[in-house]
């Protein structure tokens, strides 16, 4: 009998000869971040931290069961409440996570006899959403609505277009309009997951489907993360009332799932009312200033994306930022394509313009050291 761990040694070997291996960082108060995604700079706003604080002391610290059972509290159906005021939908059901909420949604729009088209550059959670909806899935070019025509036309049943509003690695804006003409067109459905859009784009920062004119209309569905622009945790669905109903009823992501901690909760509730036209605006400058003083184009969001290549290279100048004080994301495969390694930079609202220099700078020097150019 072999060792039935000789597998993953070999698994092993191979992460670390692709400079794939990962550790998990603490981080540190001395370093600036321009790694997570706090875009509006409200994870440690004080009423943001006092409305997680009230949360616990009047529910405790944890939901104790799933939504159907223990885990749905006063707090979590305001909360609901005003994510649907907020962005202009008829309802919204609030998931643990924004991952959960895009499994949710995806495994119960889709099915078996159904059609999934997926734009190749969607966030993972879309992906495995994907393949756990046993429908038939088709995975098109980034950003083509032309391939998502010709997908549609090729099935006369139940279709589902899901793609990231604003995408994850690149900062881009997905062709939202040209893609809800298509699904318009072939009377399918079009979810939009704006992780990466609410509290950033759109009328005090509602998304991109507000920025587009695209939230109120009934073939679009979106999903929301509470982690990044509001500083909490959490997901949610944002659509028709007649699909929250569905969702609560059948959704497996939803149902067998521990509801979200009401301190997180109270947290999220209280970041939506500091999300401000002036915090967007704020937050845009700083996307803008940082994407020219690094050389790279700016993006709708707070994403900036400085290309490096090779995977151990983009480690290297990772760890070179770090050492002079500056915290940046590293991407590399399997988030990006082989050979599209990136320092992935996220801006927030509350970045100084020295701080924004000073990262800048040390970015420069760390993606353009001598033994990169060859000199």
């Amino acid at each position: 009998m072999g060792d039935p761990w000789d597998w993953l040694e070999q698994a092993r070997r191979d992460v670390r000869a692709r400079g794939l291996v990962r550790r998990l960082d603490p981080g540190s108060a001395d370093l600036l971040d321009l790694a997570s995604n706090d875009y509006l700079g409200l994870a440690r706003h004080p009423a943001v931290v006092a409305g997680a604080v009230a949360a616990v002391e009047q529910f405790g610290a944890g939901s104790t069961g799933s939504r159907l059972v223990t885990g749905t509290t006063s707090l979590h159906l305001e909360l609901e409440q005003e994510l649907a005021r907020r962005t202009g939908a008829e309802a919204a059901l609030v998931f643990s996570s924004g991952y959960l909420a895009n499994l949710g949604v995806v495994t119960t729009l889709a099915g078996p006899g159904a059609l999934v088209v997926s734009d190749s550059a969607n966030h993972a959670s879309l992906i495995d959403a994907c393949r756990l909806s046993r429908a038939t899935v088709q995975v098109v070019p980034h950003a083509s609505p032309a391939h998502v025509e010709a997908a549609l036309a090729s099935h006369p049943g139940r279709a589902l277009v899901v793609t990231d509003g604003v995408f994850s690695v690149d900062g881009t804006l997905a062709p939202l309009l040209e893609l809800h003409d298509v699904v318009r067109r072939h009377g399918a459905l079009l979810l939009v997951d704006e992780a990466h859009g609410l509290g950033v784009l759109g009328p005090s920062g509602a998304g991109a489907c507000a920025l587009l004119g695209l939230d109120r209309e009934p073939d679009v569905v979106r999903t929301v993360t509470l982690s990044k622009s509001l500083g909490s945790q959490g997901g949610a669905v944002l659509g028709p009332a007649v699909l929250r109903d569905h969702l609560v009823d059948t959704a497996r992501a939803f149902v067998f799932d521990t509801g979200l901690a009401p301190a997180s909760v109270g947290a999220a509730l209280a970041a939506l009312s500091l999300v401000t036209d002036q915090r967007v605006a704020a937050l845009a400058e700083v996307s803008v200033t940082l994407a020219a003083a690094v050389g790279v184009p700016a993006t709708p969001g707070p994403v900036v994306q400085v290309p490096v290549g090779d995977a151990r290279t983009a480690v290297a100048a990772q760890q070179a930022c770090r050492d002079a004080g500056v915290r940046v994301g590293c991407f590399r495969p399997p988030s990006v394509p082989d050979g599209g390694s990136c320092l992935r930079l996220t801006t927030r609202a509350d970045l100084t313009p020295s701080q924004v220099q000073r990262a800048a700078a040390v970015v420069l020097a760390a993606t353009q050291p001598p033994w990169a150019t060859g000199s």
